[in-house]
């Protein structure tokens, strides 16, 4: 847990949480609305927002886009990295 505390993030690029249930409830804390969900391990590349679908909300106008745009950058960023690797 002291992994997650603000000194130690500071200084790391990301957070390898081997459980969902580990990673993602401190993640939602700590960047609600601007954090990225990656999958690792898929043959494709797969980020996500760090909450839920928020249907209630759809078409309001109440919503923060923060990170949908962080998964999207974060998306293109990991597949222009993907594309320099040679194939094994």
């Amino acid at each position: 847990d002291t992994l997650f505390a603000k000194h130690h993030l500071s200084t790391a690029d990301a957070v390898l949480a081997m459980y969902h249930d580990q990673g993602l409830p401190v993640l939602k804390h700590v960047s609600f609305g601007q954090g990225v969900n990656v999958t690792l391990g898929l043959p494709i590349i797969r980020t996500s927002v760090d909450h839920g679908t928020a249907l209630d909300l759809a078409g309001a106008g109440k919503v923060n886009i923060g990170s949908m745009l962080a998964a999207i950058d974060l998306a293109i960023e990991l597949s222009k990295n993907k594309s320099q690797k040679p194939n094994p």
